[in-house]
């Protein structure tokens, strides 16, 4: 079966990619995901769940700014400049990835006191949710695209002897090729 450049990242160099490309921030993305659900429920602002909510935006907002600025160079730059996207789907899957770490960095940026210094503490509960919601949507476009094969819209993979060097812009996390 074809992959998307977003499913062939997770499926090399196992488990490792899957560790550092999905895990990981999933995990802290969903530790904010559940908190933020129980501030906005009692509206408590403060106590251990608001604290933990609190880290895990910093962190997954941090965390993925560094996936982010990996992948533009190691593989969506190369990738594009070698013209080997594996259709819409493929762009869309990992566009979607990629994007899906601007709300995440919004909420590490708030939680830093960075952004939003000046509002209410309303307003900015009602920016944390909106860019967990941006988050999550971006991030159920990315699987779905990811997930899909690209041969739906015409995606051939090339035989063993024509392999292209976007397999190569792939991160294996070796750095010998």
């Amino acid at each position: 079966m074809n992959m998307t450049h977003y499913m062939e990242l997770l499926a090399v160099n196992q488990p490792w990619n899957l560790i550092i490309f999905m895990a990981i921030p999933v995990g802290l993305a969903e530790t904010v995901v559940i908190t933020e659900l129980y501030i906005l429920f009692t509206r408590r602002l403060d106590g251990w769940v608001r604290r933990l909510n609190r880290w895990a935006s910093i962190a997954v907002g941090l965390y993925f700014l560094g996936i982010i600025v990996y992948l533009l160079k190691t593989a969506v730059l190369p990738i594009t400049a070698a013209g080997e996207w594996r259709t819409a789907l493929d762009v869309t899957a990992v566009g979607a990835y990629l994007l899906g770490g601007i709300p995440l960095l919004l909420l590490a940026l708030q939680d830093l006191g960075l952004i939003h210094r000046g509002l209410a503490a309303e307003q900015k509960l009602r920016h944390h949710a909106t860019y967990v919601a941006a988050f999550l949507i971006l991030g159920h476009v990315a699987m779905i695209f990811g997930m899909t094969d690209p041969g739906l819209l015409g995606y051939n993979a090339p035989t063993p002897h024509e392999m292209s060097t976007a397999h190569e812009a792939i991160p294996h996390g070796h750095t010998s090729h």
